[in-house]
């Protein structure tokens, strides 16, 4: 495993500052961009690098911001302090409140910060003949602020899962689509239901081991609820109706023949479910499980765009 950061582990700033946001989670975003962008493509129209790359800047600074935080709330109702059967770097959190790393106001401060900088660029993106940035961008700030802040704490009344598939699912994809044609496109949102839905598995999966820990915090997310026996059974439904969805597009020639390989990575959520299936029960057995969930959701994605882009 990965060792937790310490200060004298990250004495250089700005290494310190970009560990702090995760930076392996924000693949997630970019990809969920990727999609939205290969829906510009098959629509006909092309993709305008500059407006590309300034909602990809955005994107993935809110995705930043929120990860941050999501380690500040977490430290305040201590979820991550007490959570004993973490999987550094899957889940626990970031730990660098908890190793004293960032104090826990400047957390609070950088996290609000990182999304600042993205709302002005999505003003001016918004500015420029797109007004419905405007409500992309409240709902995606509403979202990502709510998941784990009061009084909503979305997370914790078994909404973080459905926050995290509308925020992957339908905002960033939409959105970025959105920015390149000034419309809303329903075929974009068709091509990022399955990429959402394995997006939800990633955050799904990293329930198991802080699942204690959650509850004692008061997080009650369906592992909570469900208990790990129930609760697996959700990860192999979610990736069923994910690869299902790409099938019945594929059947129905509403995606191309290539893409029939992004239907591949359901070798990884398969081997990932089989382990989950095996030790929902214990947490420490997962690490592998989680590395499989993440891949197959990047592979899934990155294969589809670039089936229909190229």
């Amino acid at each position: 495993m990965v060792a937790e950061p310490t200060p004298q582990s990250l004495r250089n700033p700005v290494l310190r500052h970009l560990l702090a946001t995760r930076p392996p989670f924000l693949l997630v975003s970019a990809v969920a961009c990727g999609i939205g962008w290969s829906g510009t493509h098959v629509s006909g129209n092309s993709v305008n690098i500059m407006l590309a790359v300034l909602t990809l800047v955005a994107v993935v600074l809110v995705h930043a911001g929120v990860n941050v935080l999501n380690d500040y709330y977490d430290a305040v109702n201590g979820t991550d302090e007490n959570n004993t059967q973490r999987l550094y770097p899957f889940t626990g959190g970031s730990r660098f409140i908890q190793n004293g790393v960032f104090s826990l106001q400047h957390c609070l401060h950088f996290g609000l910060g990182l999304i600042a900088v993205a709302a002005l660029i999505g003003m001016g993106l918004a500015l420029q003949d797109r007004p419905g940035l405007w409500v992309i961008g409240a709902v995606g700030l509403l979202l990502g602020w709510a998941y784990s802040a009061p009084p909503l704490s979305l997370n914790s009344r078994g909404l973080g899962e459905i926050s995290v598939a509308l925020g992957f699912g339908v905002l960033i994809p939409v959105g970025a689509d959105y920015v390149q044609r000034g419309v809303f496109g329903g075929q974009t949102l068709m091509l990022a239901v399955p990429y959402a839905l394995l997006v939800t598995n990633i955050l799904f999966i990293a329930q198991f081991p802080d699942r204690v820990a959650d509850a004692g915090a008061g997080k009650n997310h369906w592992v909570v609820r469900l208990g790990p026996q129930a609760a697996r059974w959700v990860y192999v439904l979610l990736a069923l109706v994910a690869y299902g969805a790409v099938l019945v597009m594929l059947l129905m020639s509403r995606l191309p023949f290539v893409a029939w390989w992004s239907l591949t990575p359901g070798i990884l959520s398969i081997a990932a479910a089989i382990m989950l299936l095996r030790h929902a029960d214990s947490p420490q057995q997962l690490a592998p499980a989680i590395i499989l969930t993440i891949l197959a959701a990047l592979g899934h994605g990155i294969i589809l765009t670039l089936s229909l882009m190229l």
